[in-house]
């Protein structure tokens, strides 16, 4: 099996740059012990830190997975908080090796940057959440209302086009944060609050009243969120992304962290061994010890693992996974066979 697969697993395309390309963020990495991972400042269900400044979340768990396949061990991560405006800059500057941020993939971000998105790992959709007693059921009835955003994200451009595209009065006002925009809606300096819909369901859920405010049913943009890293290094784009498409095709192939042990014990196709690397061929390629796909099922989960218990029905969020459930039971995910 050994020779067919190395021609052409995963696509990698990377047995040509087996000595100079392997300088960079893996042996960074590497060297230091640790991978330092940008993540919002505080947001339930991605990266949310505890007073304990334990941190759990989906990009979080991400950050995670990608260090079990790099270093071995899941916890060989630093958190780094970031925020909406220095994101970019604390990512190509090199004071993170990887963006795990709730951070939309956009064209001019792809292209302008210095950066590259990984690929999808929630599709998300902004909207609108406001009080309940309002009465207010749609968003076409804001119009003349003031409504609280987030700077530096996508959110002030998306109201603004929503807006102008219905001939509604758009009252803008932005917000450094979410925590801020949050406070100013909550005091009723906003009649409502716009932002991506899972953070309208994170804030929600962590208000004392949640079920006082009313997420409106518009979805009035695409917000496919995507991990980030520094565009000049391609082996640890591949890494950061395959690592991504494992977690998903191990959903897919029914293994996750309860069963991959005995996954790995009677695996007998090329698919399956090709995916948690049993055999070392995809690990060579990527500069990575033998298992690395196994490592991130065995220490980290799958991705309905990851959803589950942090945006899912294990969390206050209980968000349903629409969108985000597999490309054969209704959604759009979707990653390349292990193959």
């Amino acid at each position: 099996m050994k020779g067919k697969l190395l021609s052409c697993v995963f696509g990698f395309g990377l047995a040509l740059t087996a000595t100079g390309a392997m300088a960079g963020t893996l042996d960074d990495v590497k060297a230091k012990g640790f991978i330092q991972c940008g993540v919002s400042q505080g947001l339930p269900g991605f990266s949310n830190p505890d007073s304990q400044n334990n941190w759990t979340g989906m990009d979080v768990d991400f950050c995670r997975a990608v260090a079990a396949a790099a270093l071995g061990q899941a916890e060989k991560v630093e958190f780094v908080p970031v925020n909406a405006a220095n994101r970019f800059d604390v990512l190509r500057e090199g004071e993170v090796d990887l963006l795990s941020r709730n951070t939309t993939w956009t064209l001019s971000r792809d292209l302008d940057l210095g950066v590259v998105f990984v690929s999808p790992i929630y599709y998300d959709g902004q909207g609108f959440m406001v009080r309940r007693e309002t009465s207010t059921l749609s968003a076409l009835e804001l119009s003349n209302k003031p409504v609280c955003a987030i700077s530096d994200t996508t959110g002030p451009e998306n109201a603004e086009r929503y807006f102008t595209r219905h001939r509604m009065v758009l009252e803008l006002k932005q917000f450094p944060d979410i925590k801020a925009a949050t406070e100013a809606y909550l005091n009723g300096d906003c009649y409502a609050l716009t932002t991506d819909q899972s953070q309208l369901h994170a804030v929600r859920a962590g208000l004392g009243t949640a079920s006082a405010h009313r997420i409106l049913p518009e979805v009035i943009s695409k917000e496919p969120l995507s991990p980030a890293v520094r565009r000049d290094d391609e082996r640890w784009f591949d890494i950061v992304r395959w690592t991504l498409f494992t977690m998903i095709d191990a959903e897919e192939a029914g293994i996750d962290s309860t069963n991959v042990e005995q996954a790995r014990a009677r695996a007998r196709s090329d698919e399956v061994r090709l995916l948690l690397d049993l055999d070392g061929e995809t690990g060579k390629l990527l500069g990575l010890d033998q298992g690395w796909g196994y490592r991130i099922i065995d220490q980290v989960g799958n991705y309905a693992e990851i959803f589950e218990r942090n945006l899912g029905d294990q969390s206050p969020l209980k968000i349903k996974r629409g969108l985000n459930a597999l490309w054969h039971d209704g959604g759009i995910l979707y990653a390349p066979p292990a193959r």
